[in-house]
C-alpha cells in the first residue's frame, strides 16, 4: 500500500471493521483485566466478534526502560485474532512510533483511548482528558494514521464535564473520517454512577451520518449480554457494533445467548488458573535464561493478587459462593486456589 492511501485515509482495503457483521460484539479494554490471558478463558467461553487489549502507552513504548512492559501489553494469541491495540498517551511523535510497530505484532488495527477517565491517566493528558484538549487529540490521531495501513478508531465518552459536550466533540473526531468512533454513552465526570443515555443514540447517529458516514459507530456502556445486543441492535439499526466490558464479570458467557452452570464455571476458572500458571512459568524461564547468559534484565513471574479480581466472575449466585471465595481471597498462590476448590 502506498502513501496516497494513509494521506487519504481509504480504508476500504484490509480494513476489519468492514468484513465485521451488523450488530458486531467487541469485549471492551479493561486496565488490569483483558490482557492476554483473561481473553482467552472469554474465548473458550464464547468469543466476540472483535478483541481489543488493555491500553499501552505510547510513551512507554518510546522509552528504552518503558519498551519491554509496553510490549508485553501487546501480546497476542492465536485465540485474539482479530484483536485491536488500543493505545493511549498525549505526544504525537509516540503515537507515530508505536502505530508503527503495530502493523508487524499481529494486529487488525489500533485503537485511540480518547475516554479513560481514571485520574492517573487524565492527569498525564491522556484518556478523557483529551476532551478538553482536541486539537492535541486530532494531531495525536492524524500522526498515528500516518505512520501505519492499519484502520485507526477512537474510543471515547460524551463529555468530559457534561453530556452535550459530544455535540462539538464528536464531530471534531467524525472530521477526520476515523475507521471506528466507539462511545461510551456517560461523561468522564460521571464515570459509571448513572445509567448510560442510551436515549442520544439516534442524534450521535446522525453527527455519524453527517460528518463521516463511512465510520463504524459502536455503542457501550451497560450492555450486559448478547441477548441485550439483540434488542438493543433491533430498537437503534443505525449503530453498527456493541461492546460490552462489566457485562464479562456478571458473566464469562455474555457473548452467547446461555448462562453458564455452576459446573462450568469452576471449569473456567481451573482453565484461567492453568493458562497463569503457564504464563507464570514461562516468564521465570526467561528470567533464568536471561541470568545465564549474562543479561541483566529483569523478567519477574506473575504477579498473584491481581489474579484475584477475577474471582466473582466465577464464584458467585449459589450457595456458599461468598464463603467460598472468602477463602479464595486469602490464598497466596494458585496451588492453595487449587486446594481449596478441590475441598469444596
Amino acid at each position: 500500500m502506498g502513501d496516497s492511501k494513509k494521506i487519504c485515509y481509504n480504508y476500504e482495503m484490509n480494513n476489519i471493521w468492514n468484513d465485521l457483521p451488523h450488530g458486531f460484539t467487541i469485549l471492551a479494554p479493561m486496565e488490569g483485566v483483558t490482557d492476554v490471558i483473561f481473553r482467552q478463558v472469554v474465548a473458550k467461553a464464547g468469543r466476540p466478534n472483535l478483541f481489543f487489549t488493555e491500553f499501552t502507552n505510547v510513551s512507554s513504548f518510546a522509552s528504552e526502560k518503558g519498551r519491554a512492559n509496553a510490549l508485553e501489553r501487546l501480546e497476542v494469541v492465536s485465540t485474539d485474532m482479530p484483536i485491536i491495540a488500543q493505545i493511549w498517551g498525549k505526544n504525537p511523535e509516540h503515537f507515530a512510533e508505536l502505530a508503527g510497530a503495530l502493523e508487524g505484532l499481529g494486529f487488525a488495527g489500533l485503537d485511540i483511548n480518547m475516554g479513560c477517565p481514571d485520574r492517573h491517566v487524565n492527569a498525564a493528558g491522556g484518556g478523557a482528558a483529551m476532551i478538553r484538549t482536541p486539537d492535541l487529540a486530532v494531531e495525536c490521531l492524524n500522526q498515528a494514521r500516518r505512520a501505519t495501513n492499519l484502520p485507526v478508531s477512537v474510543k471515547t465518552r460524551l463529555g468530559y464535564t457534561f453530556v452535550d459536550e459530544y455535540r462539538e466533540w464528536l464531530p471534531t473526531l467524525l472530521k477526520e473520517k476515523p475507521a471506528a468512533l466507539t462511545v461510551h454513552l456517560r461523561t468522564r465526570k460521571e464515570m459509571s454512577k448513572v445509567p448510560a443515555h442510551f436515549e442520544l443514540i439516534p442524534e450521535i447517529a446522525g453527527l455519524c451520518r453527517a460528518f463521516s458516514p463511512e465510520t463504524k459507530l459502536v455503542i457501550n456502556g451497560d450492555i450486559k449480554d448478547l441477548a441485550q445486543v439483540q434488542e438493543l441492535s433491533a430498537k437503534y439499526p443505525q449503530v453498527d457494533g456493541w461492546m460490552i466490558g462489566r457485562g464479562v464479570f456478571e458473566n464469562p458467557y455474555c457473548f452467547t445467548n446461555r448462562q453458564a452452570t455452576q459446573t462450568e464455571l469452576m471449569e473456567l476458572l481451573n482453565y484461567h488458573l492453568d493458562l497463569f500458571d503457564a504464563k507464570d512459568a514461562e516468564l521465570k524461564l526467561q528470567r533464568a535464561q536471561a541470568l545465564s547468559d549474562g543479561l541483566d534484565v529483569e523478567v519477574k513471574g506473575l504477579a498473584f493478587e491481581p489474579l484475584k479480581r477475577f474471582f466473582k466472575i466465577y464464584i458467585h449466585s449459589f450457595a456458599g459462593a461468598s464463603e467460598l471465595r472468602a477463602k479464595l481471597m486469602k490464598t497466596k498462590n494458585t496451588q492453595e486456589v487449587r486446594e481449596i476448590l478441590r475441598r469444596a
